[in-house]
This record gives C-alpha cells, sequence and structure tokens, in this order.
C-alpha cells in the first residue's frame, strides 16, 4: 500500500483523476492518499477492475503477480518479459509487455518505476489463486490466440439483409404507433411498476406488437427520449414528437444509435473488430476469451447487444449482419443507407373513396401523414394504410384550428383520385354543425363546477344530460340551455367529442378556442451530476506544505505498515549527519515516536519522527 499511496501523490491531479474514474469504490470516506490507497486495494474495488482487464494485459498482470509472489512483492520488466518468452507467449505479447505494464499501473494496479514492478499483496491475493480456477492459467493467458473460424460455404448475404432491412422498419413503424396513440391518450404507470394492463392492451394493439413484447418496445423509447413520464402518465416528449416527423432512415439512425451507445465501449470495439460470418454463439464465444474475468458486466452486455439487435436489423435469427458490425464500429450513417435501400418507398398521394376511406399505396410522408391523422382516424396500418373520416374526426380537426376549405384543399392536393361527393358532404356538413355545443370555464357562482355547457337547442342539452356515455364527467342541468360539470373544461371537451357531438370550445367572451388533444410532455432535462472524483482530489490533495506536511506523510505511511504489519527500511538521521539503515517492523505511531521491532537486532527500538530521513519497503528476501 505504502506504494501505490506514493504512486498516487506522485501523479499529476489530471492522470489521477483519469485513473480514478476508471475504477470502481465508494469515495466519500476517502480522507487523504493512504484511505484512497487502502480503497483501492479493497477486494471489491480490485474485482471490478480485474474483470475489466483484456486477455493480454490480464495475462501480464497474471505473470508479474505470479512473480512477484515468489519475490515478496517485488519484480521487473525484464523478469515480465522473460517469463513470458518461458511461457510461449507470442512476440506480440513479449514486446509489448512493457506498454502493458505501464496500461496496469494507469489503472493502480501496480507500480512501475525505474523499470522496477511492484505489484501489491492485495492485488496479488485476488489473481493468483484464481489461476487455474476461475481463471485461465498463466500459461493459458500468454498463448495466441486462436484463429478464427470462417465457413467456405457460399451464403447469400442479400437474403439476411432483407430480413434484417424488415425487422428494423417494423420496429420504426410500430415505434411510430405506440407515440401515436400516446398521443391520442397517454398511458398510466402502475405504483408498483409497470403500465396498466388495459393501457398495455391498447398500446400493443395500436402498434402492431404482442403484448408480452410491448415492455421492450416502450423501454426501447424511454431511453431514446421519445416518451416521457408526467406524474402517473407516459405521454409522447417533444424529442418523439421531432422523431415522428423524420424519415424511417432517421427514426432508425436515432433507435440504433442508442442502443450503441448502452453497449460498453470495450465490448463494441471488440465485437466491431470480428468478421460477420461468426454466430451469435461463436460471438459470445469470442467475447468471453477476449474477457477471461468478464462476470456479470460482460454478460450483461453481450444480452443487451444481442437481444436489441435483432429487433433493429441487426442480426438474424443469431447471425449478426454487416450493418451490426458498422454500427459498432461507429458507422451509423454507412450502416442505415445499407438498410434503408430495402424499406418500403414512401409515397405522398393517396386514394379517397366514396365509403368515407382513405388508402394509403405505401407508407406515407411523416409530415402528411400526421396531418391526416388529425382529419381522420386510422383503421389499418401496414405497408398500405387505411384511414376513415367520420363527422367526429372533422369536427376533432375543426376544433385544432383547420377549416372545411382548408381540410377539402388539403385532401383534394392529397388525393389521386379527386374528392368523393359523399366526403365533401360530410366535412360540409361538419363545419356547419361545429360548435353546436360549447364547452368554457364555469363562473365563479357556479363552484364546485369548473365547466359549463351550453347550446341554443334545447333538445340537444336534454339529449347530453341523460347520456349514459357522458355519465363521468357528472353532467347537471342548470337551465334550459345550459350544464355545468365539475371536471375541466378539456376533459369535458374530449369527453364530448368522443361521443360525436359538435363541440367546441370557448373562452370567456364567446369567442372558440382551438384545442389540441396531442399532448408533449418535455423531456426530462438531465441535470449534470457533481463529480465526486473531483470533490475527492479537491479533499484529498489539498495540503498545506512544508516540513509539518512531510511528517504528517511519514507518520502515515509507518502507520500503514503497522497496521499491514509489513518490514521497511528506515533510514535514520545520526547525530554526526551521517544517516543508517534500519530494516523495522513498525508497531505504533505516537506522541511523534516510532516504535518498531528491529528485525536484524531482534530488540525494540523507539524512534522520534523527526530523526527519520525516509522510509521505503524492505528488499526482497
Amino acid at each position: 500500500m505504502l506504494e501505490l499511496a506514493a504512486r498516487l501523490r506522485k501523479l499529476p491531479r489530471e492522470e489521477l483523476a483519469a485513473a480514478l474514474h476508471s475504477r470502481e469504490f465508494e469515495p466519500n470516506g476517502v480522507h487523504d492518499l493512504f484511505d484512497l490507497a487502502e480503497l483501492l486495494l479493497s477486494p471489491d474495488s480490485l474485482d471490478h477492475a480485474i474483470s475489466r482487464l483484456d486477455r493480454r494485459r490480464l495475462a501480464v498482470l497474471a505473470v508479474a503477480a505470479e512473480l512477484a509472489a515468489a519475490n515478496a512483492g517485488g519484480t521487473t520488466v525484464d523478469d515480465v518479459r522473460g517469463e513470458l518468452a518461458q511461457l510461449a507467449a507470442s512476440d506480440d505479447l513479449i514486446s509489448g509487455a512493457e506498454e502493458l505494464l505501464d496500461r496496469l499501473a494507469a489503472a493502480l494496479l501496480i507500480v512501475v518505476a525505474d523499470r522496477r514492478v511492484h505489484v501489491p499483496v492485495a492485488v496479488t491475493s485476488r489473481v493468483v489463486p484464481r489461476l487455474g480456477e476461475d481463471l485461465p492459467t498463466a500459461v493459458e493467458l500468454a498463448a495466441p490466440a486462436p484463429p478464427v473460424l470462417v465457413t467456405g460455404d457460399e451464403v447469400d448475404r442479400s437474403i439476411l439483409e432483407r430480413r434484417s432491412s424488415e425487422a428494423a422498419y417494423a420496429t420504426v413503424a410500430a415505434t411510430a404507433e405506440l407515440l401515436a396513440e400516446l398521443g391520442t391518450q397517454p398511458a398510466r404507470e402502475l405504483a408498483k411498476g409497470g403500465l396498466a394492463l388495459p393501457d398495455s392492451k391498447r398500446l400493443a394493439e395500436a402498434s402492431g406488437t404482442a403484448l408480452e413484447d410491448l415492455p421492450r418496445l416502450f423501454h426501447r423509447a424511454d431511453e431514446a427520449g421519445l416518451v416521457a413520464r408526467e406524474g402517473a402518465f407516459w405521454l409522447e416528449s417533444d424529442h418523439g414528437a421531432t422523431w415522428a416527423l423524420e424519415s424511417a432512415k432517421g427514426r432508425w439512425l436515432r433507435l440504433a444509435e442508442c442502443w450503441r451507445d448502452r453497449i460498453p465501449a470495450p465490448l463494441r470495439d471488440l465485437v466491431a473488430r470480428r468478421t460477420d460470418t461468426l454466430t451469435a454463439v461463436a460471438l459470445r464465444d469470442d467475447v468471453r476469451w477476449y474477457y477471461p474475468a468478464g462476470g456479470h458486466w460482460l454478460d450483461d452486455g453481450l444480452d443487451r447487444l444481442l437481444g436489441e439487435a435483432e429487433a433493429l436489423g441487426l442480426a438474424v435469427a443469431g447471425e449478426p449482419v454487416e450493418s451490426g458490425r458498422l454500427v459498432l464500429a461507429g458507422q451509423l450513417d454507412v450502416a442505415a443507407d445499407r438498410l434503408a435501400a430495402y424499406f418500403p418507398a414512401q409515397v405522398d398521394k393517396v386514394y379517397l373513396q366514396h365509403d368515407l376511406t382513405i388508402v394509403s399505396p405505401g407508407p406515407l410522408e411523416p409530415s402528411l401523414d400526421a396531418r391526416l391523422r388529425g382529419i381522420a382516424d386510422v383503421e389499418g396500418r401496414d405497408l398500405a394504410s387505411t384511414y376513415r373520416v367520420s363527422a367526429a374526426s372533422v369536427n376533432r380537426a375543426l376544433a385544432a384550428g383547420e377549416s372545411a376549405e382548408t381540410i377539402l384543399e388539403f385532401l383534394g392536393d392529397l388525393s389521386l383520385s379527386g374528392i368523393p361527393q359523399p366526403l365533401a358532404y360530410l366535412v360540409g356538413e361538419a363545419a356547419v354543425r361545429f360548435g353546436a355545443v360549447r364547452v368554457g370555464a364555469a363562473a365563479e357562482s357556479d363552484v364546485p363546477a369548473k365547466a359549463s355547457i351550453r347550446s341554443d337547442d334545447e333538445q340537444l342539452v336534454r339529449t347530453l344530460a341523460v347520456d349514459q356515455s357522458l355519465a363521468s364527467i357528472g353532467l347537471r342541468q342548470a337551465g334550459p340551455h345550459r350544464l355545468l360539470s365539475r371536471f375541466t373544461p378539456d376533459v369535458v371537451f374530449w369527453a364530448l367529442s368522443d361521443a360525436r357531438y359538435p363541440v367546441a370550445a370557448e373562452d370567456a367572451a364567446g369567442n372558440i378556442v382551438r384545442l389540441r388533444r396531442h399532448r408533449l410532455a418535455p423531456a426530462p432535462v438531465v441535470v449534470a451530476k457533481a463529480d465526486p472524483i473531483t470533490a475527492l482530489l479537491d479533499r484529498v490533495l489539498e495540503e498545506p506544505g512544508g516540513a509539518a506536511t512531510e511528517q504528517a506523510w511519514l507518520a502515515r505511511q509507518l502507520e500503514a505498515a503497522a497496521r499491514a504489519k509489513e518490514t521497511l527500511t528506515v533510514t535514520v538521521r545520526m547525530p554526526g549527519g551521517d544517516t543508517a539503515d534500519y530494516l523495522l517492523a513498525p508497531a505504533s505511531v505516537a506522541n511523534g515516536r516510532l516504535r518498531a521491532r528491529d528485525r536484524k537486532a531482534d530488540i525494540e527500538r523507539t524512534l522520534p519522527l523527526s530523526a527519520i530521513a525516509s522510509v521505503a519497503p524492505a528488499p526482497a528476501g
């Protein structure tokens, strides 16, 4: 631990911060560099660091640890290279041993100084006993990589690419339908977690997804920031609304980017270097070979990598395709171009039919689709989609700010077959009836009522009062032309709209107010958290300097050696100005004095700290 503490003290702040970010530990209890060194050598922190070592670094660490165990903690760079040669390691590994030792030192697993390698006892105890047990032996670690087996059969990769494109497009389309349905009606989150079952069934049906597959689809949209939670309800986010207006290629890019970002960088780099002819099973074997101590982080990363890859068209039946390798290598645009080449072409024209249906011969361009959904309801969603225009859907469009003229103009520009007379008649009649029922805020004298409903048609008011489909909003008649509700005006408005009444919202002056049901939730703002490593370094590196600091540092070294029962070489200043070295095993430090056992003379010595010039680890042997 003394060597590591001294190494921490000498490191520039930037290098120390980078090293600490690669390690896992709880920094709150750290008050000085000795506490930090002790924490970095704790079993949990060491296991975390060792599990992320690739095979080459683990081989060098295993050799250095075995040599250190045999030489009481110390060895040299040349010894490590010589031992690797004895183990028949590859020339590449032998020549790169010094660089790999430096990388291990940068991760604070060992200390390298003047070509001398110090492996702390704590590290040795977490490596050496595991060799040949849950880790390969040093001989196996140093062995050259096995050859990659490549099938000699000619495989028509275009078939796989077509299937992968189909899967990718299906995922993009299902996600878009999920967002559209959330825009119509939010989904409730249960207190115990997960979506309420009625909402799950509704979203699964709208997106064309099996109920058991919906959580994965929803989770993917959540991680991409396309949905956001407000209180107990999930809504489409503003990022989701922007995403929905992009092309199919742009939508896929966003999902693929989020998938890639969730995979550990070492795993991405490793998989990207492999040939795409590997199967998923071989891929797992290859990755586990490269990270022999991987453990849970590796298995979780592989499960996420392979589990989501098929949905995004990056693998087919466990067989990675070229687009998957490109995404992992960071070439997302190239991968998107390969997949989009097989996406169905988008269209900008539809067929308007006399039965008030609208048939799109292919995927409609997103901006046109979004506006058409405001005028008509989606009946069938596939490569060829079907919409239906009704009095309620036209009323909804009028409430959102459309007029009969803008609706007919839009449909006319969109149509390949003109506007059928029944459709034109329906739009005109709905425009005439629009606003026959008005909803606004109730007056203060009507408390506890919050919404007021009025109509010049007394018969229509009586019909509203007895309509059982409106029982949930609790309407009560307050006059021949007026009803009241304890719910807010927007809730009442959409209840009447869903019941197919020609309703309009109005303000206090009686002017029609345009409402949109499609409410967006702002994407959650990720607040940057204070870096605990920065606070830790401010704490442990805050030293006043001077002789008092040096003596405190000396005392902490001796205290640490006493706790670890280590033997040190202690250099003592003699009265004549000379120095003498003693081989001491510190017992305690108190009142400015050291009490220790002299290993050579086999006596107990007590020395003032002011007389000690320096301390160093005892020589090997």
